[in-house]
C-alpha cells in the first residue's frame, strides 16, 4: 500500500507565535509530501511495499532511497504530532517524573535537548528517544535519519524529535537557529509525548501459530 501524507492535527496558522504560516504550508505540502511521494516510488514492485514505516526504519541502512525518504516521511509525521496550539509549559505526571529520573530537572533536559539541536551541524534533528528498557535519552541525527534505523548511532524509539533543517525556521528566524529551538518548547505537546513513551513501552504481542485444518 502507498503511504499517504497525514492531516495537520490543527490549522498552518495555529503555531503561528513559534512557526511562521508560511512555513507550515510549505513544510507540510512541500517537503513533506515530497517525501512521501519519493517513499512510495522507492518501494513500488518490490516486497517493501508490504511493510509498515517502522519495519521500513529497520531497514534503511541498506537502502538509501528508504533511509532519505522513508525516513522523511517518519520524522515529519511526528514533528507535527508532538506540537499543539495548546502546548508548552513542563510536562505533568508520568512524563515529569520520567524527565526528573532521566535528567535531574525540567531545565537540565532543556538545556540538553537544546544543545542536540543546535550542535547538529547543517540539516538533522534532535530527538527525545526511549530505550526498550524505560530509559530516556537525547540524540541528534544527521539528515532524515532517526534513532528507529538500523544504522542510527544511538538507537531506540523516538517520542519527541525536532527539525533542524533550515526548511523548518528559515523564513521566521533565518541563522537564528537558538531562538527557534526555545520557542518550540512553547508547542511542546507533552500529552502526545507521554503517549508515544507509553506506546514505545507496550508489550510485544507475538502472533500466534495457526495449524493448518486438514
Amino acid at each position: 500500500m502507498a503511504f499517504e501524507l497525514p492531516e495537520l492535527p490543527y490549522a498552518y496558522d495555529a503555531l503561528k507565535e513559534s512557526i511562521d504560516t508560511r512555513t507550515m504550508k510549505i513544510h507540510h505540502t512541500k517537503h513533506h509530501q515530497g517525501y512521501t511521494n519519493k517513499l512510495n516510488a522507492a518501494i513500488e514492485g518490490t516486497d517493501l511495499e508490504k511493510l509498515s514505516i517502522v519495519d521500513l526504519m529497520k531497514k534503511a541502512g541498506s537502502n538509501p532511497g528508504v533511509r532519505n525518504n522513508g525516513g522523511g516521511y517518519y520524522n515529519h509525521s511526528l514533528f507535527w504530532k508532538i506540537m499543539s496550539p495548546e502546548g508548552g509549559g513542563a510536562p505533568k505526571g508520568k512524563m515529569a517524573k520520567l524527565i526528573k529520573d532521566n535528567f535531574g530537572t525540567f531545565d537540565k533536559f532543556k538545556e540538553a535537548f537544546a544543545k542536540a539541536a543546535g550542535t547538529r551541524f547543517g540539516s538533522g534533528w534532535a530527538w527525545l528517544a526511549v530505550k526498550r528498557s524505560g530509559k530516556l535519552f537525547i540524540t541528534s541525527t544527521p539528515n532524515q535519519d532517526n534513532p528507529l534505523m538500523d544504522c542510527a548511532e544511538n538507537k531506540g524509539i523516538p517520542i519527541l524529535g525536532l527539525d533542524v533543517w533550515e526548511h523548518a525556521y528559515y523564513l521566521k528566524y533565518q541563522n537564528k537557529r537558538p531562538d527557534y529551538v526555545a520557542n518550540f518548547f512553547n508547542v511542546v505537546n507533552w500529552s502526545q509525548v507521554s503517549r508515544n513513551y507509553s506506546a514505545a513501552m507496550a508489550p510485544k504481542t507475538k502472533k500466534k501459530a495457526t495449524k493448518k485444518k486438514k
